[in-house]
């Protein structure tokens, strides 16, 4: 039997603050680096570390692996969510002609779309992807993931069998983690979730 562990930790605040980003590639702002080293510091087990392409994660990957001497494992299926007409607008902004904008989209995110938004099942299956990708490249190994809220949203419904389209009950805050161990056995395996921080 082997067991792998995979820590997905969400970037911290972005330059602009809060607001629905998707694949707009701001980086992060100084309160958002503060975040994450204070999420990763202490101990530090990683012996692989994965990054999504975006810089408000990759900067941060690369910082960190530098000091682990650990190269950085670039996968773009760990992207966000492509939220279409709603990249970079902010739930006040998206709420102003619609008051219950953003309430019905958590509550059914596959009828209540943006425009031009990436399909939910395309994204989860990328994510799904990546996450059995990296569990399989380092069977028996510890991971730190780093991405975004809606890639942990999609990870966590993939390792417990949950449909896609309640990954909106999953909250994740800014530089938030969640440990996956994976155990695996003739064929067989068993995910679990453990959150180590629900991050700010």
């Amino acid at each position: 039997m082997s067991t792998t562990t995979l820590d997905f930790l969400r970037h911290g605040e972005p330059v602009g603050g809060k607001k629905y980003r998707g694949q707009t590639d701001d980086p992060l702002s100084e309160k958002g680096w503060a975040q994450m080293r204070a999420a990763t510091a202490g101990e530090q087990p990683w012996q692989a570390v994965v990054s999504s392409p975006l810089s408000r994660c990759q900067a941060f990957a690369d910082w960190l692996a530098e000091g682990l001497g650990l190269p950085v494992q670039v996968d773009a299926r760990l992207a966000e969510v492509g939220f279409g007409v709603w990249e970079g607008r902010t739930a006040e902004q998206l709420k102003q002609d619609d008051p219950d904008r953003i309430f019905n989209f958590k509550q059914d995110p596959l009828a209540n779309r943006p425009e031009g938004a990436e399909p939910l099942a395309e994204f989860q299956a990328r994510v799904a992807a990546a996450y059995d990708d990296i569990w399989q490249r380092h069977l028996g190994r510890h991971v730190l993931v780093v991405a975004h809220a809606g890639v942990i949203r999609m990870a966590v419904c993939h390792a417990l069998g949950l449909p896609y389209a309640q990954a909106y009950r999953v909250n994740v805050g800014s530089a938030g983690m969640a440990r996956f161990n994976i155990e695996s056995r003739a064929g067989r395996r068993f995910d679990s979730l453990m959150w180590l921080s629900r991050g700010g």
